[in-house]
This record gives C-alpha cells, sequence and structure tokens, in this order.
C-alpha cells in the first residue's frame, strides 16, 4: 500500500507568494511582480547628470565667447617713434588697428584702395556727424548708399587728422568696424614689411 506525500511549504526568506509585488529597492516606486526587472537609474541621479551636462555646455559657450573677443579686439599698434605706428597684420591677411572717429572708438581696417573712411550709421550717430549730403558709394560688392559728412578728428594711435570727409553707412561684422581709407592715409608714408604696417606722419600736423 502507497504512502502519501504532502509538501511542505517552501519557509525559506526569498519565497514570495506568486502575483505579489517584490520590494523595491527605492520607496515610493514599487517592483513589479515575476522578477526584479529593468534596473531603473534614481531621480537624484538623473538630475545630477543633468546639471552636470548643462555646466559643461555653459562652460563651452563661455570659452567660446572669450576666444572670440581675444580675436575680435583691435590692436592698439606700437608707436615705434614719435609720428610713427606699426600695425600688425592680423589673421585673416588685413591690417586692423584701433581709432576713433570724433572720440567715438572704431576698430579700423586699413584699406588703401578706398578713397575715403567709412564708418557704420550707429558710429556716425555716436559721433554726432549730423545727416551729410546722399552719396552712392561702389565698393566690391556692388553700390552702397550712404551719406558724406565731415568728422572734426580721426585718430588712429598717436596720429591724427582733422576736418576729414567720413561716408556712414559701412557695414562691417560689428557696429564699431570702419575702414580707413586714402583720405587719411595720404598723411602718412606707408610701408609693408612681412606682416607689419608702418605709417610715419610727414608732417608735425599729423601728428597728436
Amino acid at each position: 500500500m502507497s504512502r502519501l506525500r504532502t509538501r511542505r511549504p517552501d519557509s525559506s526568506p526569498s519565497a514570495q507568494p506568486a502575483g505579489l509585488a517584490q520590494p523595491s529597492p527605492w520607496p515610493g516606486q514599487p517592483q513589479p511582480a515575476g522578477g526584479p526587472g529593468p534596473v531603473r537609474t534614481p531621480p537624484d541621479a538623473n538630475r545630477r547628470t543633468t546639471w552636470v551636462l548643462l555646466a559643461i555646455w555653459i562652460g563651452v559657450m563661455f570659452a567660446i565667447y572669450l576666444v572670440t573677443e581675444v580675436y575680435r579686439k583691435p590692436s592698439e599698434g606700437k608707436v615705434m617713434a614719435h609720428g610713427v605706428l606699426e600695425i600688425p597684420r592680423d589673421r585673416d591677411g588685413h591690417f586692423r588697428v584701433a581709432g576713433s572717429v570724433n572720440g567715438v572708438p572704431v576698430q579700423f581696417m586699413v584699406d588703401t584702395g578706398a578713397s575715403l573712411i567709412s564708418i557704420t550709421d550707429a558710429v556716425a550717430v555716436r559721433a554726432n556727424l549730423g545727416e551729410g549730403v546722399p552719396i552712392s558709394f561702389q565698393t566690391a560688392n556692388g553700390v552702397r548708399q550712404g551719406m558724406m559728412s565731415r568728422a572734426e578728428r580721426v585718430e588712429v594711435g598717436p596720429l591724427a587728422v582733422n576736418g576729414l570727409r567720413v561716408g556712414t553707412g559701412y557695414t562691417g561684422e560689428s557696429a564699431r568696424d570702419a575702414l580707413l581709407g586714402q583720405n587719411f592715409l595720404r598723411y602718412f608714408d606707408v610701408s609693408i614689411s612681412g606682416n607689419s604696417m608702418v605709417l610715419k606722419a610727414r608732417d608735425s600736423e599729423a601728428m597728436r
């Protein structure tokens, strides 16, 4: 005669009745029944990662801004002697130097092919040049409309010329950009050697 054997319930601590949720490693997030399921990243870790990435992005943008400002900062030129200014060649091959029109700071690009000094409308307003006379300028990019005015004083380093005609309506990369044309340069001996341009005043009237 066979004996019936009864199986005792598993009393081990790990045994859980089927269909019941397993305890969650994070409070407030129940783990589904049937196993541990996918591993989830804690919410705090996600927030920390977001803030770290944001801080890195801000740092990169700030570094780009600083590099751009350094690159855009105009050279003051180097005074070689009384009435002599050396201008270094910029990275793009042009000669740029800080200057002013009626005391308003500008960044001149020396253009030996331009007949006049050209400035933006924003600089013209700040320099109080007035309306001037309407005129069409022939440029490398075509005809440009602007105004012809007269500046009381144009300065580049230790060099200065009074009463020069100035064309407005110039468009550069920034409102401070300007062209330094022949009506200023003709007062100086201009020479280029390697990566340097030298302006030497022809008389004392062109020196501050």
